[in-house]
């Protein structure tokens, strides 16, 4: 069930974030951004969570593994596609694989989904009924098992940061 108050969680942080971005203190911009952060709260419908303290050191642990994890993709994806690029002559077979999501919620799945675009070389175009996300690699010849691996360690982290 959805509380007045869980919304504006949401709101008061976007509004303060956003006003940062801006640099506007007018009163219009004030207003756009207060009507910005409403609906993004809206649209994302939260609900009331129940902390729990004993587990902030394991999430924490767990968010920083996933940024590193992130980070080290994003680095050798972006070496490796510069090197397809500066060596035309290499053999590559670029096409579009299959990941199954293997999350329990749609928002772990936009989170892998986003882990895998953010990389380059790799484009999710599309996220199946199933959670299957059909992804475009520039090389495809072995980059379904590394996906599938990568996938695995990804939806271990996000259980343990989002359970």
């Amino acid at each position: 069930m959805t509380y007045p108050g869980n919304y504006l969680r949401v709101t008061l942080p976007l509004l303060i974030i956003y006003l940062a971005l801006t640099s506007n203190l007018a009163l219009n911009n004030i207003l756009l951004g207060l009507l910005v952060s409403t609906t993004i709260a809206i649209l994302i419908r939260p609900r009331r969570q129940h902390y729990q303290l004993h587990r902030l050191p394991g999430t924490l642990w767990a968010v920083g593994q996933y940024v590193l994890i992130l980070m080290v993709d994003i680095i050798k994806n972006g070496l490796q596609v510069a090197r397809i690029v500066l060596t035309p002559s290499l053999p590559i077979q670029p096409g579009i694989i299959s990941i199954p999501s293997q999350c329990d919620t749609e928002f772990g799945t936009a989170l892998s989904a986003h882990a895998i675009t953010v990389s380059p070389g790799e484009l999710v175009v599309e996220v199946g009924e199933d959670g299957t996300m059909y992804t475009h690699c520039l090389d495809a010849t072995n980059s379904e098992q590394k996906a599938a691996e990568a996938q695995r360690l990804r939806v271990n982290l996000l259980q343990k940061i989002f359970p």
